[in-house]
């Protein structure tokens, strides 16, 4: 079966300033190339809407891992998706932002994963196993996110 994360948080800051923060791809390029992987982009990030895709080379349990992602929907400042494709695992990103008030949003990520081959089967099997864990992890990194925007927006104001 298919291996799903997702998180809530509400944020201090108005909607289109978290859709500009959820959507600053050159940042995530940034921080994905200091943790050592390499990332190539095709597309024009200032025009996002005409469609955006990565491919990053990265290792994984001591093994190369390919990814392959793609901006498969773009709706300021409401939500965005990516489609991924992984060594066998097909994936999706979304993320959907909800405005509370004037200055508060609300930020859900919903990640799944369905395994296409046997070896992406069994590697999330084994991922399984450590599921809270990672659930726990990809919490905290979504709470991280959330406060950095909030950091912004403070200095901002």
């Amino acid at each position: 079966g298919s291996m799903q994360f997702s998180s809530k948080e509400d944020i201090e800051a108005p909607i289109a300033d978290v859709f500009a923060a959820v959507t600053d791809f050159e940042a995530f390029e940034r921080q994905a190339l200091r943790r050592g992987i390499d990332v190539q982009r095709k597309g024009d990030v200032t025009a996002p809407e005409d469609g955006l895709s990565w491919q990053a080379k990265f290792e994984m349990r001591g093994k190369p891992r390919d990814l392959d992602l793609t901006l498969a929907t773009f709706d300021p400042p409401n939500s965005l998706r990516c489609d991924a494709m992984s060594n066998g695992l097909e994936g999706q990103v979304v993320i959907d932002l909800m405005s509370l008030s004037q200055k508060r949003t609300r930020l859900a990520v919903v990640v799944n994963f369905t395994p296409k081959t046997l070896p992406a089967r069994l590697l999330i099997q084994s991922l399984k196993l450590g599921k809270a864990a990672l659930t726990r992890r990809f919490k905290l990194k979504v709470a991280d996110f959330a406060k950095s925007v909030e950091k912004r927006n403070r200095k901002r104001a």
